[in-house]
């Protein structure tokens, strides 16, 4: 019998092969990338902010106030009533709830741009609701999430979130200190961190896909859910906006940072804060939504 070179015990008969750290060596290759990745994206986002049209937004708040409680109020309950509806598995549960919880994603100030949408108040709502995630996110977890983490078979862990979302407001502050210095410059920052969002989702499917295989053996009711689930922001978003009287350009923009929420952060979030036999199970949901979430902002912008 031959053994392998990497045998650490062969009597002639038998051999002992070390077990590989492959997945251990590409799980933490995913999460220092992601990071990087999404810091990146952050930095552009935050490179699209003009301070002077935030602070006037901050003013005359009406806009800003409409999407904080389609993006942390509607959003949240309907991941949370999904779930039950649709009965999936309590870890299952939590990414959808994590989903529900992130703030909106950079993509949807591009959609809101290719639909004539309120630019300034669409990267307003973004920025305004990246940081008020830092209080928010956890907050809803803890409500939200309590009938699958009362009996300590799931443990969220609110440290790991705070701190990723803590992390992720130096970049888009360093972004909007950018675009007050060297407007030019940001300019040609957030080409590139659009690319970087780009890559990010492509580099977390497939990097996911070889990691955790089984998280796409899942139940069809989790794909239900990913195909609900954005339509109902969107629809919500719209439809709130406009009966607190809000002009039709206006309830477009909330209507699409509602609905496009900030899938990569979501990712994120997961990938650094559960085990690997946890991830196998929830990991594909984000890219779930991040997919149908891309195919109605298609359909918003075809029907323009």
């Amino acid at each position: 019998m031959i053994c392998s070179v990497n045998a650490t015990v062969c009597n002639g008969t038998s051999c002992l092969v070390p077990s590989s750290n492959y997945n251990e060596i590409l799980s933490l290759a995913l999460s220092t990338v992601l990071t990087v990745l999404l810091a990146m994206v952050m930095f552009s986002m935050g490179c699209n902010v003009e301070a002077t049209k935030l602070w006037g937004h901050i003013k005359r708040p009406w806009g800003i106030f409409v999407g904080f409680l389609c993006q942390f109020g509607i959003m949240p309950l309907a991941a949370f009533l999904l779930s039950l509806a649709f009965q999936v598995q309590p870890i299952q549960a939590i990414a959808v709830m994590i989903m529900g919880c992130c703030p909106g994603g950079t993509g949807s100030n591009i959609i809101s741009y290719w639909v004539d949408g309120d630019m300034d108040l669409s990267v307003s709502m973004t920025a305004c609701s990246t940081i008020l995630a830092m209080g928010m996110m956890p907050l809803c977890l803890f409500i939200y999430t309590k009938m699958w983490t009362d009996t300590d078979a799931i443990q969220i862990p609110y440290d790991s979130i705070g701190i990723t979302l803590v992390t992720l407001l130096i970049p888009v502050g360093l972004g909007i200190y950018v675009k007050h210095k060297w407007p030019k410059k940001a300019k040609a920052i957030l080409k590139v961190g659009s690319i970087a969002g780009a890559v990010l989702i492509a580099g977390i499917a497939v990097v996911g896909g070889v990691l955790y295989q089984s998280s796409w053996v899942i139940s069809p009711s989790l794909w239900i859910i990913g195909v609900i689930y954005p339509a109902v922001g969107f629809a919500f978003g719209f439809f709130l906006a406009r009966l607190v009287g809000q002009p039709y350009y206006r309830c477009r923009t909330i209507a699409i940072e509602t609905g496009f929420q900030n899938s990569q952060l979501c990712s994120t979030i997961v990938q650094l804060s559960f085990s690997p036999e946890e991830l196998e199970v929830m990991f594909s949901f984000p890219l779930i939504y991040s997919i149908f979430q891309m195919v109605f902002a298609a359909l918003i912008i075809a029907g323009e």
